[in-house]
Parts: structure tokens; C-alpha cells; sequence
């Protein structure tokens, strides 16, 4: 096909994933590119410097395929290389020529290279074998989870080098140039096919398991605009159901009319279809009073961590893809219901620095209340107190006493029609309060603060007093939510 458009990579793993995903990423509005795990740092290079690579040539944006190419046949490394076949466009991070053909770099930015996206893999290769270069071998330079960094950074430990893929227990599994040769497949139809996709005025939209599987697809909206104007209670806000849209499909639109020999039984599909049957709300009464009553003692601290993930560790004690928490927020009820706030910001390497002020802040709190405290706040203060060991007693004081807001809700406990099968803070807070939103504030989400924090992290801004400003409305906007979350689930537990 006679065409100038190119596409990469990941254009191809998007229309394997699916024809109108692609289509979608193609005509969507392009957002600018922030990863969730910092990069300050040239991975690549630092992946040069393992090898002991020191002389090579480094590729650029924009650079044609034939210059790479060309400095392949006048030097031995290449890194950064862009090659180009059948208008796919790849980027090779790091290439030796050999005597017996190229070996084949590839930087993976994790701990534990899997087979999972062997295709990624096999599709750069398929475009080097297209252009008539030999693979003489596949290896994957990732990092090391074991390494914890001292004063200075240690290239040498940092990464790994390897052959092979593992399983999710770090054991070794396939040799890779074994199995992405065996996965290998001519990419010429698909690219075509694609082709033709790129110029289409629209595309089908066809709902399949892969549109929600693990997490929904982010143009789902787009694609299934009607769904949102199903009922609150509809049968597709049933949650953890295989079975929702044959039953729609039946017929049968209400959670109050589930087909009970077809709904898996959990916790919380029972409260969805209780909640329907009874005008739009369950509340279990019994299980909520006693949890409170076990669970939850004044003072209250409720608290909410803000943190940033380092793929290189930039700091003493952290290891890759490791945390630091920069910001907390407190309300502390006190048990006459009066409330206090208490927040921390901090840049660089604060963590000794919230330590401190979390212990003097939280002081002699009855239970320290968090939303997934299990998976989030809990696991920070494990890590600070092993970062740090002279503050283990008072931080595990604060994880014993940690309790998890969000498990009246996950246990079935309570559901309202409105949740509509969604469990985060912020959907809870749109549902049992009429004042607060998080849309009045200037960050809405948790990835924009840390995008924020970053800024004035790296003093990439002018605007340091309204960046703050802004963060500390946002995170106390998380712990604010909680004390209404909180009040609410006290004034219905006794009700009745």
C-alpha cells in the first residue's frame, strides 16, 4: 500500500488489542506523556554503562532508518537506533554487531521481565530480519529488585542482564530468543490493515471481554455511550458478573431481577441487589455497628499519604521503583466531634521529615483511619520503618492501630444504587454528600498531584505557593472525605 503514515510499536499492540482501540488512539486528543515511575534519569544510558559500552552512536528523534543503517555498518554499538520496514517504525535501545549477526538489547523498566508482552519483543525483531539483518541474540537488561542503593549509585548492581524470561516468582522460565523467534509473525497484512483502519471515518464498536478486563478500557465511554444512561441500578453495574449482558440482552435490566442462578454470590452482589429491592439502599446494620464499634476508637486521625515511584533509586536505603511519600494530610476528630487538620509537604528526600511530623501529629490517636489502608498507606509505613529502623516502634504503633474505611463497603455491608458498581473515595463522596466535590478543586486526581509535586520537586515551576496550595486542598480533600464517609456510616448503623 502506497502510504506515508508510519506507526510504531505500540500502534500494533493497540490493534491487536483491538480494531477500534487503535482507531481510538489515532483520533483521540494526543495527552501529554507522564509516567507513572519517575524517569529522571537516561535509562539507556545507564544500561551502557553495565555493559561497559563507551563508544557508540546515539540515536535521535526523527532519525531515518537508512542512517541507522548506515552507522550499523561503520561502528559496532548502537543505541537508540530507529529502523524502519513496511512503514512500522521501531526504536531498538541497544544493538551489537558480531561476527555472528546483532545482538539485541532490550531495556525493560521493571524488576522481572515476563513472557506476557513477547510480542512487543518478536515485532522489533520481525522489522530487523526484514531488512535482512541476522539476530544472533536476544537479551533484556532490567533491574535489580534486590539492590538497595548506598551514598552512590552502583550501575553494576543496579541491573541485570538476561536470557531468559521468568514467572512471577522470579524463576526463569523460557530463553528469549527461543520463544519471541517462535512467536514471530509477518506483520505486513496487519500493517495494511491497518493502514486502512488510520483513513476510516469511523469504526465499529464491539464490546468483548478484553474491554474490561483488569481494568476498563479508558475509551469504554466513548465506544458504549448509552450505558451511562442506564438506570443507576442497571444489571450492568452488577460487579464481578460474566453474566451481566446475557441477561440484559434477556431482558432483564434491574440488579432487583438478577438471575440468582447466574450471579457468582459475593458480599457485594448481594448488597447490589438487596439495595434495589429496598428503593436504592442496603445498609447490613448489625455488621456495621459492631465493625465500627471494634474498629474505630477517638480520637480519630483520619490520614491519606501522596507519594512518587523512582525507577532508578535516587536516594539511600530505596531500592528500584521505590516510594517516597511527600505529603500527608490529618483531620483529627476528637471524640466531641470538633475536628483539627494537620498537613506535611515536602521536596527531595523529605521521608526522615515525615516521619517525624506524622508521629507528632497523629500523637496519641484512638485508630488511625485510611481508604485501602491495606494496600497503600499501611505498606508505606512498613517501608519507612524499615528505610529508617530508630522510628520502627512508633510507626508500627500507627499500623496496629491503622484501620481500613473502605471495608464496610468491599464486605457488602453498604451499598447505595448511585456507587454504580464503583468503590474509590471520590465516587463514594459524589454519592453521600451533596456540597463536595473533587471537580471544584484545581487537582483532581492522585496522578495530577504527583505530576504537580513534581514540578516543584525538580523547581521546574514559578508557581511553588499555588502548586502547594493546591496539593494540600487535594489531600485533605481525601481525609475530609472520610470524616463524611465516616459520620454517615455512624448515623446509619444506629438507624432503625
Amino acid at each position: 500500500m502506497d502510504t506515508d503514515r508510519s506507526f510504531h510499536i505500540s500502534d500494533v499492540k493497540k490493534m491487536n488489542r483491538c480494531p477500534k482501540f487503535f482507531w481510538n488512539a489515532l483520533h483521540e486528543e494526543v495527552q501529554p506523556f507522564q509516567p507513572f515511575a519517575r524517569l529522571d534519569e537516561a535509562i539507556t544510558e545507564l544500561a551502557c554503562k553495565k555493559l561497559g559500552v563507551e563508544e557508540y552512536f546515539l540515536g535521535q528523534k526523527n532519525d531515518s532508518s537508512e542512517l541507522t543503517q548506515q552507522k550499523l555498518e561503520e561502528g559496532q554499538w548502537i543505541v537508540k537506533g530507529r529502523f524502519e520496514y513496511h512503514h512500522l517504525r521501531i526504536k531498538i535501545p541497544i544493538v551489537h554487531k558480531t561476527d555472528k549477526g546483532l545482538d539485541v538489547f532490550f531495556v525493560f523498566i521493571g524488576n522481572i521481565p515476563k513472557d506476557d508482552d513477547v510480542q512487543y519483543y518478536s515485532s522489533n525483531i520481525w522489522v530487523l530480519k526484514k531488512l535482512g539483518y541476522h539476530v544472533n541474540d536476544i537479551k533484556i537488561i532490567h533491574f535489580n529488585g534486590d539492590y538497595v542503593r548506598a551514598d552512590e549509585l552502583d550501575v553494576e548492581e543496579l541491573f541485570v542482564v538476561s536470557d531468559t524470561f521468568y514467572n512471577d516468582k522470579g524463576r526463569p522460565t523460557k530463553k528469549i530468543i527461543d520463544h519471541v523467534l517462535s512467536r514471530m509473525q509477518d506483520l505486513e497484512e496487519t500493517l495494511d490493515y491497518m493502514q486502512e483502519i488510520a483513513i476510516s471515518e469511523s469504526v465499529p464498536s464491539i464490546r468483548t471481554k478484553r474491554c474490561v478486563r483488569r481494568t476498563k478500557c479508558p475509551y469504554y465511554d466513548l465506544c458504549f455511550p448509552n450505558e451511562k444512561q442506564e438506570a443507576d441500578d442497571s444489571i450492568l453495574t452488577l460487579v464481578s458478573s460474566q453474566y451481566k449482558y446475557d441477561m440484559a440482552k434477556e431482558g432483564i435490566v434491574s440488579l432487583k431481577d438478577a438471575d440468582i442462578e447466574r450471579i457468582e454470590g459475593t458480599r457485594q452482589q448481594f448488597a447490589q441487589i438487596m439495595a434495589s429491592r429496598n428503593g436504592g439502599l442496603y445498609v447490613d446494620q448489625i455488621p456495621l455497628r459492631l465493625w465500627l464499634k471494634e474498629n474505630i476508637k477517638a480520637p480519630i486521625a483520619f490520614v491519606d499519604f501522596e507519594w512518587d515511584t523512582y525507577a532508578v533509586p535516587p536516594y539511600r536505603g530505596l531500592r528500584p521503583f521505590s516510594v517516597v511519600c511527600f505529603e500527608y494530610s490529618i483531620h483529627m476528630m476528637k471524640e466531641d466531634g470538633s475536628l483539627t487538620h494537620h498537613d506535611f509537604i515536602g521536596t527531595q528526600d523529605c521521608r526522615e521529615e515525615f516521619i517525624e511530623n506524622l508521629i507528632h501529629d497523629i500523637g496519641n490517636a484512638g485508630c488511625v483511619v485510611a481508604f485501602n489502608a491495606d494496600g497503600a498507606e499501611k505498606i508505606r509505613l512498613k517501608e519507612l520503618a524499615e528505610q529508617f529502623p530508630k522510628y520502627r516502634k512508633p510507626l508500627e504503633k500507627i499500623m496496629d492501630s491503622m484501620v481500613d474505611l473502605a471495608v464496610p463497603f468491599q464486605m457488602g455491608m453498604v451499598y447505595d444504587v448511585r456507587m454504580r458498581g464503583l468503590y474509590s473515595l471520590k465516587v463514594l463522596l459524589s454519592v453521600f454528600s451533596d456540597s463536595l466535590s473533587y471537580q471544584d478543586l484545581s487537582i483532581h486526581h492522585g496522578m495530577d498531584a504527583v505530576y504537580s509535586w513534581r514540578l516543584m520537586d525538580k523547581k521546574e515551576t514559578d508557581n511553588e505557593e499555588e502548586l502547594k496550595k493546591s496539593l494540600s486542598e487535594y489531600c485533605g480533600m481525601d481525609t475530609y472525605s472520610m470524616v463524611i464517609l465516616y459520620k454517615w456510616l455512624l448515623q446509619h448503623s444506629k438507624e432503625g
